[in-house]
């Protein structure tokens, strides 16, 4: 039997992503990560895909950042994979210790990150995982973490880019999405 391509299996996952329209306003058109998730070869795809883009693009990596919350689905597995440490970015007053901050704006008000100081030693190779890129407020405050900290960010990394929302023109930093909308 033959393997399937990535091709194929990218097709499959983006078959399961859910489209639900005036969610969670009138006009919004909300892409839904979880039909992927709750399905068990659309997960095996996903990760592969992945795994298989930081091994071909960033095979020095050595620490996975996954943004609060859904990143959290991705970074412990992708890690994992491939052999390296995992740290999560979480919302202010979440973590213990000794931390570093970032406020970033969101569509009404702001919000704040958090980095333990020790998750991230300095010279470290970092990719930042998310499960979206919006406007690229969190992953840009991610990013200032992980440099913050003395990380070096090789890329931020996203299973869905909404790309009329321009957040990859907010970044500093390469970017790769593996479904763009």
């Amino acid at each position: 039997m033959s393997e399937i391509s990535s091709a194929d299996k990218l097709e499959y996952v983006k078959s399961k992503i859910g489209k639900y329209l005036d969610f969670p306003k009138k006009g919004i058109v909300f892409r839904d990560i979880f039909g992927a998730l709750t399905d068990g070869k659309a997960c095996v795809y996903l990760r592969d895909l992945l795994v298989e883009h930081i091994r071909t693009t960033h095979p020095d990596v050595e620490l996975i950042v996954g943004l609060d919350s859904r990143g959290f689905l991705f970074n412990m597995l992708l890690a994992t994979e491939l052999g390296v440490g995992c740290a999560p970015v979480r919302k202010k007053g979440k973590l213990a210790g000794d931390v570093v901050s970032v406020e970033y704006k969101l569509e009404y008000g702001s919000d704040t990150f958090e980095l333990q100081r020790t998750a991230i030693k300095p010279g470290q190779k970092v990719i930042i995982v998310d499960d979206l890129l919006a406007t690229g407020g969190s992953l840009s405050a991610a990013s200032e973490l992980v440099r913050k900290l003395g990380g070096v960010l090789l890329e931020s990394l996203v299973v869905i880019e909404l790309v009329d929302l321009n957040g990859r023109k907010r970044l500093d930093c390469d970017v790769h999405s593996l479904i763009q909308y």
